[in-house]
């Protein structure tokens, strides 16, 4: 994956940053592929230089910004600042717990919410729809695969 970051230079305690686009496997301040910013934060104010050209085409061709370089892009105007936002979802429910006699006690089964609006209804129809689609086909391939009804050559 394509990640915009920054990569520290400079000499001790005084950072100075290049905003790179560079592969997510790559370390910190290693290779890069094009380097399309500056951002200096010691002045007051910091000095920030970046081309928005450049930017906006790697957006386009599906490069992350890291959480420190989003910040610096949405200061600066590039991007909105709700763009690649990440949803938390609520994790699932515990399994069951042993109790000291070594029964399991069951959790509580979490209420089901009703959707937000029309549209996430309309989803979880279709998703609902197609999940059957799929079980029914899978029934059906069992069912023509079902070795009784082959015929034995004799």
């Amino acid at each position: 994956m394509v990640k915009i970051r920054l990569k520290r230079m400079g000499t001790t305690k005084r950072p100075v940053y290049r905003l790179v686009v560079a592969d997510s496997r790559s370390p910190r301040d290693g290779r890069f592929i094009e380097a399309i910013g500056f951002y200096d934060p010691l002045p007051s104010p910091a000095v920030v230089r970046i081309d928005t050209e450049r930017v906006q085409l790697w957006l386009k061709r599906g490069a992350r910004p890291s959480d420190s370089a989003r910040q610096l892009l949405v200061k600066e105007g590039i991007l909105a600042a709700r763009a690649f936002t990440v949803t938390v979802r609520e994790p699932a429910a515990e399994p069951a717990k042993a109790t000291a006699n070594g029964a399991a006690k069951a959790a509580a089964p979490a209420p089901e919410e009703a959707p937000e609006s029309e549209l996430e209804a309309e989803v979880a129809e279709a998703a609902e729809a197609e999940a059957s689609e799929v079980s029914e086909a899978t029934a059906d391939d069992a069912a023509e695969a079902s070795p009784a009804e082959a015929e034995t050559p004799e």
